[in-house]
């Protein structure tokens, strides 16, 4: 009897070390339970496309750097969903990271700034922007909102709207069917300046644009390149109305239930996410533009200052008085 009793306490004494053990282990890193961390990637873009290429260099360095801790696998072609399906998928725990800019605002309404036709000058002005305390401030609110923290961010080439026919004039908009994100301002700068936009995923937009639901749709280049839309577009009009920035965002709940080591090894992998981001961008768009010509879309130059026109008393009509205070400060940023 007597060495049974002693050969529990001993067994005993063997359990509650190895649970010391284990909570010392969860303190320097991984989740409590010494499983892996797994975390669930969609975005909107193909293979190739930019966005996808700096995901891939997160991905790795941060299950690299992780020791194995933390898994990424990554959905492109909005196989999770659409961007606001993701962001959903996200707050109800079923994914965890997803690319957004201006789309964020229907949580988070100051976000609307992110893409507000014509408040950019370039792509030097956005910079200022974002990595000032207008970006910060932006940030905050889609954490706080949304429930998502900014990682790292890319600057997107400006938005040109694509069409079957040239246009050179907001004259040119009537009657004319286009697909915009889910972002009020868009529709009702489109409108304003005398087109007939509807919401739509992108994922929708070249079976859309085949069958002859709309006439057109606006985006970046790469995203006219990764869409394939050059198959069913002819002309890229350089109304070039918004330059803007793009969100590589992770569920709150899910950054926040990471210990001080694997936030460290997160945001280091962000900060080289993002230079590769800025490489990748300055090397490839002019090489992109190139790619859509040689596959027959045809660029053609519009008259900005009537599409500025046009759409700036939408714009100012459209903002909360607070959003119209930070749209100002944008303006005024050198």
């Amino acid at each position: 009897m007597k060495k049974k009793w002693l050969t529990g306490i001993f067994a005993s004494v063997l359990v509650l070390g190895a649970c010391g053990s284990n909570e010392e282990g969860s303190e320097e890193g991984g989740s409590e339970s010494g499983e892996t961390i797994e975390w669930r990637f969609g975005h909107l873009a193909d293979e190739n496309h930019i966005w996808h290429q700096t995901a891939l260099e997160f991905k790795e360095l941060v299950e690299t750097n992780s020791d194995g801790q933390m898994e990424i696998t990554i959905y492109p072609n909005n196989s999770l969903g659409g961007e606001t399906d993701t962001i959903n998928s996200i707050q109800a725990g079923t994914a965890d990271m997803v690319i957004s800019g201006e789309t964020l605002q229907n949580w988070a309404p100051n976000a609307a700034l992110m893409a507000v036709p014509y408040a950019f000058r370039d792509l030097d002005h956005v910079k200022s922007v974002v990595e000032g305390e207008i970006g910060e401030q932006i940030k905050q609110e889609v954490s706080d909102e949304a429930g998502l923290t900014a990682l790292y961010y890319h600057t997107r080439a400006p938005r040109n709207l694509t069409s079957n026919e040239p246009i050179t004039s907001p004259d040119d908009l009537s009657g004319f069917g286009m697909r915009v994100p889910n972002v009020p301002l868009f529709l009702d700068v489109w409108q304003a300046a005398g087109a007939s936009p509807q919401v739509m995923d992108f994922n929708e937009v070249f079976t859309g644009l085949q069958q002859g639901v709309i006439d057109g749709q606006e985006n970046p280049v790469d995203l006219i390149q990764s869409g394939g839309l050059a198959e069913v577009q002819d002309y890229v009009n350089r109304t070039e109305h918004v330059y803007s920035w793009i969100y590589i965002l992770v569920g709150n709940e899910q950054y926040n239930a990471l210990s001080d080591d694997l936030k460290q090894v997160v945001q280091d992998a962000a900060a080289e996410a993002q230079i590769l981001g800025d490489e990748l961008y300055e090397s490839e768009i002019s090489t992109i533009e190139q790619d859509l010509m040689d596959e027959g879309m045809e660029f053609v130059d519009v008259d900005q200052d009537a599409f500025r026109d046009a759409m700036t008393p939408a714009v100012e009509a459209s903002l909360s008085p607070e959003q119209l205070e930070l749209y100002e400060q944008i303006l005024a940023v050198e």
